[in-house]
């Protein structure tokens, strides 16, 4: 998993397939980075292995407003919050289908 303050990428432990969480894609490049470059993930046990969980907040009108990404270490079984941000425009439907 690697991660900044506009998204984050997932690669697969078993066949290193990667996949962008949410709209990441969008904002996945060097000029949107500047200060910002993504960091891999990692475990204070040493570990780089984990399971993932993305969840949404949503607004009244039931829009997506904000994306956060979990990670539970398969070593130790530590948790914690890897990203999140903010979504500020619509409509954001797809988003919820995009993990």
């Amino acid at each position: 998993m690697s991660a900044n303050a506009s998204g984050a990428e997932r690669e697969c432990s078993g066949c290193g397939s990667r996949a962008f969480i949410a709209d990441s894609e969008e904002y996945w490049n060097e000029e949107s980075w500047e200060d910002d470059e993504p960091g891999a993930a990692g475990c204070p046990c040493g570990s780089e292995e984990f399971e993932a969980a993305v969840a949404f907040s949503l607004g009244g009108d039931g829009s997506v407003r904000w994306v956060t990404v979990g990670l539970r270490c398969v070593e130790d079984g530590s948790c914690g919050v890897c990203a999140d941000w903010k979504i500020d425009y619509s409509p954001t439907d797809h988003l919820l289908t995009m993990v």
